[in-house]
C-alpha cells in the first residue's frame, strides 16, 4: 500500500485516479480547491491550491508519490515542481496532454493545421510543462500523455503504451479516462518510465 497525493482530485482524470488507487488498496490524499466528500475510508479530502506552492508543499510532505491532475492553464510549472521538491517527495507523476506527441518525426500534434483552436492554449502550456520537467534531474518524474481523444468510458485494462509518438488504433487515437487511470497507477506501482514521457491508447 502506498500513500499517494492527487492534486486536482475532483476533475475528470483526478477522480478516476482516486477511484483506481482506492480499488488497489492505496491511501489517497485527494487535494482540490473544493474537495469532494470521501467515498472510502482510504481517501482523505483536503483543500489545497496549485497556486499556493508553500501550502501545497506542506500537504504533499510524507507521501510516497504525488500526482498532478491539474489543468496546465491553472498552474505554473516552476511553482508546482518547486512545491513537490520542497515537500521532500521524489516520485512525481503528471497527467499530460496529447499536443506534444509526434504524428511524424519532428511533427507534433499541436502543430497540425487541423488542431482545434479551443485546445491550443492548454496544449501549448502542456508542452511548456513537459519542457520544464525535462530539465529536472532531482525528481523521479513521469509525464503520461493520453491519446488525442480522452473521454468517459469503460475500464478494460487493455491498451497500448508508447513513447513520444501518438498512438492510433482502429478506432482512431483514443483512450478512456478509466483506462488512462489504470496506466498511471500501473506506473506508480511498477515504475517503468522514470524521467520520461510516455503515452497510452488503444
Amino acid at each position: 500500500m502506498a500513500k499517494v497525493a492527487v492534486i486536482g482530485a475532483t476533475g475528470n482524470v483526478g477522480s478516476r485516479l482516486v477511484n483506481e488507487l482506492v480499488a488497489r488498496g492505496h491511501r489517497v490524499t485527494a487535494i482540490a480547491r473544493h474537495p469532494a466528500p470521501a467515498a472510502s475510508p482510504l481517501v482523505e479530502p483536503v483543500a489545497g491550491d496549485a497556486g499556493d506552492p508553500a501550502g501545497l508543499a506542506r500537504l504533499l510532505a510524507g507521501h510516497d508519490a504525488v500526482v498532478s491532475a491539474v489543468r496546465f492553464g491553472l498552474c505554473d510549472p516552476a511553482a508546482l515542481i518547486g512545491a513537490v521538491r520542497e515537500s521532500g517527495v521524489t516520485r512525481y507523476l503528471v497527467v499530460g496532454g496529447a499536443g506534444s506527441l509526434e504524428v511524424a518525426p519532428g511533427r507534433r500534434l499541436i502543430d497540425q493545421p487541423d488542431f482545434p483552436d479551443a485546445y491550443r492554449e492548454e496544449a501549448t502550456r502542456g508542452v511548456a510543462f513537459l519542457d520544464a520537467l525535462r530539465a529536472v534531474s532531482d525528481l523521479d518524474w513521469s509525464f503520461l500523455s493520453p491519446s488525442a481523444l480522452i473521454e468517459p468510458g469503460e475500464r478494460t485494462g487493455r491498451f497500448r503504451l508508447g513513447g513520444d509518438q501518438l498512438l492510433v488504433g482502429e478506432g482512431g487515437s483514443r483512450i478512456t479516462y478509466e483506462d488512462y487511470a489504470v496506466a498511471l497507477v500501473d506506473e506508480i506501482e511498477r515504475p517503468a518510465h522514470l524521467r520520461r514521457r510516455f503515452t497510452v491508447g488503444y
